[in-house]
């Protein structure tokens, strides 16, 4: 275990609660109980020593009925909520990431706009139209001058200027989409299908779906996608198939390994890729070196999310 390794939290979505872990162990130590459901998604900031989680409603993309409008901040330190952030009028708060500006960018999915928060003050100091009817989750280019939003039903992809706060247009492709990540040198857009097991490979330069690629072993449309550390490799788990994709970045060498059930998002630690699965209460461990998975642990009912700080 990396001996700048602290704490683990886990998002317990089915289970409606925030989780505090021993990273040694693995043991649930604390238990944060009591949101609106359902607490969704999950941001670390271990220099800091918070944590961001949306309440995003209590029903799936695109048939959300009751939306929810609040981001939590959770004190890693003394393992409680800190404060919430009202998002209103902007509802369905989903995917949330740190951009090299430093502030915070949450996707409220419902109203079709990317919040923008002040971690310094924990305030919304802005909101940026993604142009779409909705949007789902979202990426952000390392060198900050490109976010990135996926919207699932409207099968495109979001280009915003992010320092201007500026729409700039939008990426059609073949299919919805499920999810999205951007390469170390902002030049790739891997977009997830919602409807088949492939990945749409966008060059970002020329604004359009370069390549397809298909996810070799996997029946099923996929879920997530997430860039290793240092970009080497891209993983991609897919919630239908109970199996998470461990690839390289031009997705000519691949390996499905079959995790627990509906693996969700997925977190890095050193050689180790740690996996939500939030179908039955478990997160599996893959050793990234050998592509094999080594082990598993029960956390709440149903985790989506997990984190390192």
């Amino acid at each position: 275990m990396s001996g700048d390794v602290r704490g683990m939290i886990a998002v317990d979505k089915i289970g409606g609660k925030i989780l505090f872990i021993n990273p040694a162990t693995y043991e649930t130590e604390t238990v944060l109980d009591g949101f609106q459901r359902t607490v969704h998604e999950l941001l670390v900031m271990p220099d800091v020593g918070v944590a961001y989680v949306p309440i995003y409603g209590d029903g799936i993309h695109g048939r959300n009925p009751n939306p929810g409008h609040v981001l939590h901040v959770i004190d890693l330190i003394g393992r409680k909520v800190a404060k919430s952030i009202d998002l209103s009028p902007y509802i369905a708060p989903h995917t949330v990431r740190l951009g090299p500006d430093g502030l915070i960018y949450i996707t409220c999915e419902n109203s079709a706009v990317v919040a923008v928060i002040d971690p310094k003050t924990n305030t919304m100091i802005g909101a940026i139209d993604s142009g779409s009817t909705n949007g789902h989750r979202l990426c952000i280019a390392p060198d900050g001058a490109r976010l990135y939003t996926d919207n699932e039903e409207d099968a495109s992809v979001s280009v915003i200027d992010l320092p201007n706060r500026k729409l700039l247009g939008q990426i059609k492709t073949p299919q919805a989409l499920a999810g999205i990540a951007v390469s170390n040198d902002g030049a790739t857009v891997v977009e997830v299908s919602d409807e088949a097991p492939v990945v749409f490979l966008i060059d970002t330069a020329k604004g359009a779906v370069s390549r397809t690629a298909t996810l070799e072993g996997v029946p099923k449309a996929a879920q997530i996608a997430r860039y290793s550390p240092d970009g080497s490799l891209v993983v991609v788990s897919s919630l239908n198939s109970d199996m998470v994709t461990v690839s390289d970045a031009a997705f000519s060498r691949q390996t499905a390994i079959p995790v627990g059930s509906q693996p969700m998002d997925f977190t890095f630690r050193g050689n180790e890729l740690f996996v939500a699965c939030q179908g039955d209460g478990s997160i599996h461990i893959i050793d990234i070196p050998s592509r094999r998975a080594t082990g598993s642990f029960k956390a709440g009912t149903g985790c989506e999310s997990v984190g390192f700080y």
